[in-house]
C-alpha cells in the first residue's frame, strides 16, 4: 500500500480498518496529501477479506476535520490548474470513501466542519459525541460547493435543512445534528470510543454479502427510476441467497450457536 503521508493514520485489527486523520494541530484539517491517499487505502481495505468494517476518525480529541487546510491554498490553489488537481483529489477521496462497499463508521469527536461534514456524509453511519459541532461555513468564505457533495447532505437531512445549514453558516450542536439526522447517534464523550468499537465489532461479525447488498440497493433506491441499475441490485441479492454464508446462517440458527460468515 503506497500511502505516503503521515496525516493518516492507518490500522487493521479484529476485521475493522481504521482510517485516522493525524493533524490534530490543525483540528485535522484535511491536506491535498490527505484526500490523495484515502482511495489508495480504502482500496487496499477493499481487498482484503479480513475487513468487514471501516471506522473513519480524527486524532485527539478536539476534532473529526475541521474542512480544508486553509495554510496550503497558497502552494496547491493559487492557479487553475493547482484548483483543478485539488478538487480531483477531493473528488476521488469522496467518491472512493461513498462507493466502497464495505461499511463505513465516521466516528466525530469534536469539530466536524466544511469538508469534514463531506467526510462525514460519504460514510454509511455518523456517530458523535455530545460535545461535537456540525458547520458548514461555504457562505462566509464565498465558497461553491458542487451537486455531488450537496446531494449527499440532501440525501441525508432533506433540502430545508440543507438551505439552513448553508444560509446561516453557523455551528450546530451535536443536537441539533441528531435532531436534523445528519448523525445517528449522539454519546457521551466517555463512551464514545467504546461505542463505536462494539459497534464494529458487531456489524464485522454479521454476513457481508447481506450487508454489500444493502448498501448498494439502498444507494440504487435513492436514485430515479430512469436511472435504477435494478439488474445489479437484483443480483446481489440472488449472491447472497446462493451463498455458503446463507447455508451457515441457517444453520447455526437451528444449531442455536452464533453463525461464522466467511463472506462466501
Amino acid at each position: 500500500m503506497a500511502v505516503i503521508t503521515d496525516k493518516l493514520i492507518v490500522e487493521k485489527n479484529s476485521g475493522i480498518g481504521r482510517i485516522t486523520f493525524n493533524n490534530p494541530d490543525k483540528l485535522n484539517a484535511m491536506s491535498f496529501e490527505m484526500w490523495r491517499d484515502i482511495p489508495v487505502v480504502l482500496d487496499d481495505f477493499s481487498t482484503d477479506p479480513e475487513i468487514r468494517v471501516v471506522i473513519v476518525s480524527g486524532n485527539g480529541k478536539k476534532a473529526f476535520c475541521a474542512g480544508a487546510d486553509i495554510s496550503e491554498f497558497k502552494e496547491n490553489r493559487s492557479s487553475e490548474d493547482d484548483i483543478a488537481e485539488y478538487q480531483k483529489a477531493v473528488l476521488r477521496a469522496s467518491e472512493a470513501l461513498a462507493s466502497v462497499e464495505i461499511p463505513t463508521i465516521a466516528k466525530i469527536g469534536g469539530y466536524c466542519v466544511g469538508g469534514g461534514v463531506g467526510i462525514a456524509l460519504c460514510c454509511d453511519l455518523r456517530i458523535s459525541n455530545d460535545q461535537s459541532r456540525f458547520g458548514v461555513p461555504a457562505a462566509k468564505l464565498g465558497l461553491g460547493y458542487k451537486l455531488e457533495g450537496l446531494q449527499r447532505l440532501v440525501d441525508v437531512v432533506g433540502p430545508a435543512m440543507a438551505k439552513e445549514i448553508f444560509y446561516t453558516a453557523r455551528q450546530f450542536n451535536a443536537d441539533e445534528a441528531l435532531a436534523m439526522g445528519l448523525v445517528n447517534r449522539v454519546l457521551p464523550a466517555t463512551v464514545l470510543d467504546s461505542f463505536v468499537e462494539d459497534y464494529g465489532q458487531r456489524i464485522s461479525e454479521n454476513a457481508p454479502l447481506t450487508i454489500r447488498a444493502a448498501k448498494i440497493v439502498i444507494a440504487e433506491s435513492l436514485k430515479s427510476r430512469e436511472t435504477r441499475d435494478e439488474e445489479l441490485a437484483e443480483r446481489v441479492v440472488d449472491e447472497c441467497f446462493e451463498s455458503a454464508d446463507y447455508l451457515e446462517g441457517q444453520k447455526a440458527f437451528m444449531e442455536k450457536r452464533k453463525p461464522r460468515f466467511l463472506g462466501k
